[in-house]
This record gives C-alpha cells, sequence and structure tokens, in this order.
C-alpha cells in the first residue's frame, strides 16, 4: 500500500463555543481525487483553510507526504508541493493569460538573484504555453484575464495551481459562479490532469464544491461533514445510498 499524499488526524478548530471543526480525520493517497461535501456551516472552509496553513487548528495534525505541516504557513506548504484555488479568483486582469501562469510560477524558481538574471519569462515560458494548450485556452492567451469571462478565468486560475507541478491540489468550487455548460468541460478536464498528469507526475486532488453532479461523477472518494464532524466516507455510490447522508444532506 502506498503511504497517504494528505493525513489529517483528529483535528479540531473552535471559535468561542462554536466548534468549527470537531474531531475530523481522513486521508488521501496518491493520485487520489478526494471529494468533500457537507450543508453550509459544516466546517469544510475552516477545514479547508487548516490544511492551507491560513488557520491554526487548536489541536489534531496535518501530515503531507508523511511530513507534519501542522504549523506550516501557505509560502511553504506551496514550496513543498501543495497547490491551491480559491472561491474568489486569484488572477491578475492587467496581465495577459500567460503572464499569469508564468507568474505563478516564478516564486519556485531558483534564488533570488537566479531570478535577477533570468529571462524575462523567467525560462518558463515553454511550459506556460503547454499548459495553455492542455486546457484549451491558447485562443485567449495573450489577452489580459480580466477581459475573459467568468468561466474561462476559473480555468485560468486552475491552471496557475498547475503551474507549479504539485503533487496535492486543493480546489476550492471550481464550479461556483461557472456557466453550466463549462462544468463539464472542467470536470474533463481535471480527470484528464488526474489519469496522465503534469509536468512528469500525477496529483492528488481535494475538492469543495456544492455541485453535486460534478462531485459524483469526479471523485473517487467523498467525505461528508456534518456540523464540524465526518458523517460518512466512502465511494460515490456509497454516498449515494448511506441513509444518515441522504437524511442528513443530499435529501434535504
Amino acid at each position: 500500500m502506498s503511504s497517504p499524499v494528505l493525513k489529517v488526524s483528529d483535528m479540531k478548530k473552535a471559535y468561542g463555543a462554536i466548534q468549527a471543526v470537531g474531531g475530523v480525520s481522513f486521508e488521501v493517497m496518491p493520485g487520489e481525487i478526494f471529494g468533500v461535501i457537507g450543508p453550509n456551516g459544516s466546517g469544510k472552509t475552516t477545514l479547508f483553510n487548516s490544511m492551507l496553513g491560513q488557520i491554526k487548528p487548536d489541536s489534531g495534525s496535518i501530515e503531507f507526504k508523511g511530513q507534519d505541516v501542522t504549523k506550516a504557513g501557505p509560502l511553504e506548504l506551496s514550496r513543498l508541493g501543495v497547490g491551491r484555488t480559491f472561491q474568489t479568483l486569484q488572477v491578475f486582469g492587467k496581465m495577459s493569460v500567460r503572464d499569469n501562469l508564468i507568474v505563478a510560477a516564478q516564486e519556485h524558481q531558483g534564488s533570488k538573484l537566479s531570478r535577477m538574471f533570468a529571462p524575462s519569462d523567467s525560462g518558463l515560458g515553454d511550459k506556460a504555453d503547454a499548459l495553455i494548450d492542455q486546457f484549451r485556452i491558447r485562443h485567449v492567451a495573450d489577452l489580459k484575464a480580466g477581459t475573459l469571462s467568468y468561466g474561462q478565468q476559473k480555468l485560468v486560475d486552475i491552471a496557475m495551481a498547475f503551474m507549479r507541478e504539485p503533487d496535492l491540489v486543493l480546489l476550492d468550487e471550481p464550479c461556483a459562479g461557472v456557466n453550466p455548460s463549462l462544468v463539464g468541460g472542467i470536470s474533463s478536464l481535471l480527470k484528464q490532469l488526474n489519469e496522465t498528469g503534469w509536468g512528469g507526475k500525477k496529483s492528488s486532488f481535494v475538492v469543495i464544491e456544492h455541485n453535486m453532479d460534478f462531485v459524483m461523477s469526479l471523485c473517487h472518494r467523498i467525505m461528508v461533514m456534518v456540523e464540524g464532524k465526518v458523517l460518512a466516507i466512502g465511494t460515490p455510490a456509497e454516498i449515494r445510498g448511506n441513509k444518515a447522508v441522504l437524511d442528513a444532506y443530499l435529501g434535504a
């Protein structure tokens, strides 16, 4: 058996008397797409932000590739190989799509001194062009990102996360606000990236998303959270057939 890429053990986080996350444990295996669902207020965002080093859990541990990263910050996690997207877009609207991708990877490209004497694209142009083709956004590569549709900007946002060749990508509501006609395209793209890999490696994904059809068709396993706790973890078929899940969430 392979070791997990991500291991969360008995994580707890409270805000005063409110227990946002109450003892959550799960593992994500290499190459796995792991979904996290639950009603609003179930603790998903607090869990995600804890895994990303944006907030510190009160107790419990987080391991990434066997290393304890419970106290690591976002920049350290990024350099270790964790990529992420946000609920709100993080693209640079006045820069071209191509330059957005280059900027996303520049901080990992050698030392500050080496970057000073590197080409204007930091030697990342070929990688950016390859990813642009992978994401099928060649026709907008030279346009300012802010001029694109919201769905196209979402694709750019996801592509930026992959420029760093991460081992783990955390996707925070990748379909939120996206035209339904593009949701299937995002799903197909993520499946392809998961199956074929990018930059010589395959990434594992953790996905928070409210679109149930998207989650059920994309993820290998799904964790259901309710009131800060894990209600169930299983395959999409197991989750669909779980009466407690149906009563608490899917059937609501």
